[in-house]
């Protein structure tokens, strides 16, 4: 064996201990359930980021820091569409997480962290195995982007970060998505849902009252768009007195965008209904009879 080859190895594990250790600083313990307790993390000095199939009630939570202070919480907001829920402690005193400025890659190495027992934080190593885009849960719902890892979700790592070598945050884990499956929510999406639970209590999901079909679209009408664009969702049912109605879609419509992003699959046209356009007067641009046409559609709001 080579002499430096011990060398390189000790650096890689000095690494991921700094790595735990600066990540740890703000994965807390979560009990807001009858059961074994969970992991969030702080990205706000009275704010914890968790997952929302952990927290079974919305008062009386409590939050266990790293230096094994208790401090009582109370649910600020949740979003079963993410399975990601926000806790405000009832005095600041939590060390704020540090996200990375980065996205995740396939292949980088990655450490998962909980803190589900009074012992401290505990860890698992793998590597990034897939970026995905748009999940839908088991319970109805879609997340627009996940990650995928080989690191191991040991019981009560929900709501804990998965962080790159430097210990920066990536995304938070959570076995809340998919049945037998852990996924990572990214840190970009997750704050930004995070921020705005904290804010509001909730997301406001859209609703256009139609069901759809994947379709191809041929060279024609790519070139009637005058764009790239493979595909597009077709409307197969719209439902009478829906959001899709009364703006003047009709069954049949193939919807290309909406706004100025294109929609290429149902889930994309899942994703785009979320957030802002909610309640507002939305052009939706559609292809009928081959060619381009949008018409504004206020997005209803789904209960």
């Amino acid at each position: 064996m080579s002499e430096t080859t011990p060398n390189i190895l000790t650096k890689l594990s000095d690494s991921m201990v700094t790595a735990v250790e600066r990540a740890g600083a703000a994965t807390v313990l979560v009990d807001g359930r009858n059961r074994f307790p969970a992991s969030g993390i702080a990205f706000a000095a009275d704010l914890i980021l968790t997952a929302n199939h952990v927290v079974e009630r919305d008062e009386d939570v409590l939050v266990v820091l790293p230096d094994g202070s208790e401090v009582s919480a109370s649910l600020a907001g949740r979003d079963p569409g993410s399975d990601l829920a926000v806790l405000r402690l009832e005095k600041f005193s939590a060390s704020v997480a540090e996200t990375a400025p980065h996205l995740a890659q396939v292949g980088q190495l990655v450490l998962a962290l909980g803190r589900p027992t009074l012992d401290g934080v505990q860890a698992s190593l793998g590597i990034i195995s897939a970026v995905g885009g748009p999940v839908r849960r088991r319970h109805g719902g879609l997340l627009e982007q996940h990650l995928r890892t080989d690191a191991i979700p040991y019981p009560g790592f929900s709501g804990g970060p998965l962080v790159d070598s430097a210990g920066l945050v990536l995304g938070i884990n959570t076995s809340g998505l998919r049945r037998h499956a852990s996924l990572t929510i990214p840190s970009q999406l997750a704050w930004q849902i995070a921020g705005t639970l904290a804010e509001s209590g909730s997301i406001r999901r859209g609703y256009l009252g139609v069901r759809t079909q994947l379709v191809s679209l041929p060279p024609v009408q790519q070139q009637a768009l005058e764009r790239h664009q493979e595909n597009g969702v077709l409307l197969v049912e719209v439902v009478t007195g829906g959001p899709a109605e009364t703006g003047g879609l009709l069954v049949g419509d193939i919807v290309v965008a909406i706004g100025d992003k294109p929609i290429a699959d149902p889930d994309d046209l899942l994703a785009r209904l979320v957030g802002e356009v909610v309640g507002k007067p939305t052009p939706i641009e559609v292809l009928r009879g081959g060619q381009p046409l949008t018409i504004t559609v206020t997005i209803g709001e789904r209960k």
